[in-house]
């Protein structure tokens, strides 16, 4: 128990940099307190005390702003940052390493009994305000920006934004790898945005750095080209972006 309780608040400090100590996480984080007491109501639920259970998970709520239902499953290192107005449903399923942020609702779009929430894989984020509803399926890894509504599955490591959801970005984890390996040899960071997102700075970096990319592999056939005609063909060694000095204009 004390073990989970650790893994618990050592994720508090992985995801908000404003924590500044154990003790103050464990006394005034409501997605901490939120947790601990949901860990209860269910092993109540599962026991069949459901009176009891719901009692526990409306004073969660009273206390935290948070409401928990005793029968969702909620996966390791959970956390809730600020938390007020979540709503997690009874068959609502979380993985480990999830995050969700303030007004989050993993509801249902059903009065039928059975699946009607949620599934979420490990290492989900939900953005403030965000939507889940309905037996739906994020794998793992899914993003989903602040205040849209999603009520469709979502594929591993994709990013769903807008109302309805849509996904901006799919499968991209091949071009954001070569736009990052380019990015550090010039000396900054990449925004690490997909192409489609709305931010036009991002855009235009990111296609900068797709041409740039390009033209490195175009280059490259060249010279073999050039190589293989012509065996005394000497390729120039082209200096590492990073080793690149600025020269000054004195």
């Amino acid at each position: 128990m004390f073990e989970r309780l650790k893994e618990d608040i050592d994720c508090v400090f992985d995801r908000d940099p404003a924590a500044r100590n154990r003790f103050e996480v464990l006394t005034t984080y409501p997605g901490l307190h939120a947790l601990l007491l949901h860990r209860m109501s269910h092993y109540l639920w599962n026991k069949k005390l459901r009176w009891l259970a719901k009692l526990i998970a409306f004073f969660s709520r009273w206390l935290t702003g948070i409401e928990i239902h005793p029968g969702a499953t909620l996966g390791r290192r959970f956390f809730i940052d600020h938390g007020m107005g979540v709503v997690i449903g009874e068959t609502a399923e979380v993985g480990d390493d999830c995050t969700l942020y303030h007004g989050v609702t993993l509801g249902g779009t059903s009065w039928q009994k059975g699946k009607r929430h949620p599934t979420l894989g490990n290492d989900v984020v939900i953005g403030a305000g965000a939507k889940v509803l309905g037996p739906i399926v994020l794998q793992k890894g899914v993003r989903i920006g602040s205040n849209a509504v999603v009520v469709k599955d979502a594929p591993e490591n994709s990013t769903v934004v807008g109302i309805p959801g849509r996904i901006v970005n799919k499968n991209v984890s091949k071009k954001l790898d070569h736009r990052q390996k380019i990015a550090k040899k010039m000396g900054f960071d990449a925004y690490g945005a997909s192409k489609d997102m709305p931010d036009p700075t991002a855009h235009a970096i990111n296609c900068m750095l797709d041409h740039i990319h390009a033209m490195d592999v175009k280059m490259e056939k060249m010279s073999k080209a050039l190589q293989h005609i012509d065996h005394d063909f000497k390729d120039t060694d082209l200096p590492e972006l990073g080793e690149c000095e600025i020269q000054s204009s004195e």
